[in-house]
């Protein structure tokens, strides 16, 4: 039975399923399918993390990332030149995936704990890798909107059940380095990709980059076919619970870290233009820096994560952001404009890795799926409030209330942390 509690004369059979699925859940994490030998690893005591699996699964995810975003700094140009866009309603067209996103994460977790991980992963990857096409066709405000919004819904898709197959072919004692590598081609894509799209756009024009999209995120599909997964036993599950769309023993970590996503979103959203309010030239820059100290902090906080350190990095990295906010919006100096983007960079690098630990840490391997969607559910919340309040605040105040307001977002993320997510967390964390 798919749903609701297996039969007593099916217990042996799905003991016997389960034990199946466990070995090849084994096999996946050492990078050995059943039947292929394992070169043994002399004085090597860690299992192995960039096995053939874990390094697919970070050129799937780079490859759809880079896909997406290769439109992001050149759909507005497209919009205002070439179709005559109203710039007022720019921010419409850009922000209707997130709706799209929004509409399905929560849904997607328990799709991906029901059925195949890897054919889902590759149905909506392809499905992304489709609706390209539609840029090509849509000439007009709702129909750029609908297709962003259909896209968008495929990407939250595909974004869960790839993070979910990533965390189950890395090691255990390996997750947070695994997952802050895995993090980190996120922000290799979205530092890459703005170049490299400005160049074909203003080169070729916004058909052949359209087309590119279209060609990498093929390129990723191929890429998710490389990845060697075993079939997955059903499990069965109630029929009516929370459990099945918000892993409920993560709730904390949710209120936590969409709480901390929160001044994320005020800063992808405004900071270019509060760089230009204080006069910093180049305000642009600012994400180049911010990925440089994500990129430096993932290099080492996984592994603090795998020692045992988690809530130490995650408090130590909720205090720096709430300091560099703090300095953030107080001080009107290229130099602290740029070290803040920096050090802004290095709090997330920390968190991220540690954060996701938190989710997945607490869910059996049935509902990984249900944490990843939690995961990343709580994070979109937190950047589309973010996007909100800035503006709120902005408009009555100015940006740089608004990112003093940032720091008080992080100490109440920081108190969350101390007072709920600590102590949920000892209660709940499995042995995985």
């Amino acid at each position: 039975m798919e749903n609701g509690t297996a039969p007593a004369d099916d217990a042996g059979e799905l003991s016997s399923k389960t034990e199946m699925f466990d070995a090849g859940a084994a096999a996946i994490v050492s990078g050995v399918l059943p039947g292929e030998e394992k070169e043994p690893a002399a004085g090597v005591a860690r299992p192995v993390l960039w096995n053939r699996n874990f390094i697919q699964c970070c050129i799937s995810y780079f490859l759809m990332n880079f896909a997406f975003y290769l439109l992001m700094p050149s759909m507005p140009l497209y919009l205002v030149e070439q179709l005559g866009v109203d710039a007022s309603r720019v921010g419409m067209v850009l922000s209707s995936y997130t709706i799209g996103l929004l509409c399905v994460r929560p849904l997607s977790g328990y799709i991906v704990d029901c059925f195949s991980r890897k054919k889902l992963y590759l149905l909506s990857f392809a499905a992304f890798a489709a609706m390209f096409a539609g840029y090509l066709f849509a000439a007009a405000v709702f129909t750029l909107m609908l297709v962003r919004f259909v896209q968008g819904g495929f990407m939250g898709l595909t974004s869960v059940s790839g993070n979910t197959i990533t965390i189950d072919v890395i090691p255990s004692p390996r997750r947070g380095e695994g997952m802050g590598f895995y993090g980190l081609t996120i922000n290799l894509a979205m530092s890459l990709s703005p170049l490299i799209s400005v160049w074909i756009y203003d080169t070729y024009g916004f058909g052949p980059l359209v087309l590119s999209g279209m060609a990498t995120a093929c390129a990723g599909v191929l890429s998710v076919s490389l990845i060697r997964y075993p079939a997955r036993a059903k499990v069965p599950r109630p029929k009516f619970s929370l459990d099945r769309f918000v892993l409920v023993k993560a709730l904390p970590s949710a209120l936590a870290y969409m709480l901390v996503a929160v001044p994320y979103g005020m800063v992808v959203s405004f900071v270019v233009l509060y760089g230009r309010g204080i006069g910093v030239a180049d305000a642009g820059y600012f994400f180049i820096f911010m990925a440089v100290g994500v990129g430096m902090a993932r290099l080492v906080s996984g592994r603090l994560v795998d020692r045992g350190k988690i809530h130490h990095v995650s408090v130590c990295a909720l205090t720096m952001l709430a300091a560099s906010y703090a300095v953030f919006g107080t001080v009107h100096a290229a130099a602290a404009f740029f070290a803040c983007a920096f050090v802004i960079g290095v709090g997330f690098g920390v968190s991220v890795p540690a954060f996701q630990c938190l989710f997945v840490n607490v869910a059996p391997h049935h509902m990984r799926g249900t944490a990843t969607s939690t995961y990343l559910t709580s994070f979109d919340l937190g950047v589309g409030a973010g996007m909100l309040v800035a503006g709120f605040i902005a408009q009555r105040f100015d940006l740089a209330t608004a990112y003093l307001s940032c720091t008080l977002f992080c100490l109440l993320s920081l108190v969350v942390y101390v007072r709920m997510v600590i102590p949920s967390y000892r209660r709940n964390k499995l042995d995985v």
